[in-house]
């Protein structure tokens, strides 16, 4: 285990590091970044709490329950909005196609997908990253 120092100075840190992994995730359509990136920054800060709580405490606030649902809800997202291109008489992805509600923009419509496509890919990479450390984590703990 760590310190009372580091546990404290990472409790201020960790939500800092998980806004700018949101950041980095939002911001994706017009800068570098994305979902992916930002995935790997909220999920590194999983893995930092890891390190500094230890495994059993961080996983009474992070379930494999929950790493599931968000593993499999983004990926359902994301097949969600590309069949909406389908639907919509286009290829699978193709934003611009898809009808336009109330008084929006194709163009408004097609950044609010790609945005929507980068929460869903950011969902589920910090579900990968934090799965992936946990079962290593665990088979380490059982070792």
């Amino acid at each position: 285990m760590s310190t009372i120092i580091i546990q404290k100075i990472s409790k201020i840190m960790i939500p800092f590091i998980q806004l700018f992994g949101l950041y980095i995730i939002v911001h994706g359509p017009v800068s570098p970044g994305g979902g992916f990136q930002g995935g790997v920054i909220i999920g590194t800060s999983i893995i930092l709490m890891v390190l500094i709580y230890g495994l059993p405490e961080t996983q009474k606030a992070i379930t494999h329950k929950l790493l599931n649902l968000m593993d499999s809800g983004g990926g359902m997202v994301y097949i969600i909005v590309g069949i909406l291109g389908i639907l919509a008489g286009g290829k699978f992805l193709e934003y611009l196609i898809i009808p336009a509600p109330f008084s929006l923009s194709p163009t408004d419509v097609s950044l609010a997908m790609v945005i929507i496509i980068g929460i869903a890919i950011g969902v589920h990479m910090v579900a990968l990253v934090a799965s992936l450390f946990f079962h290593m984590a665990e088979r380490k703990h059982n070792d």
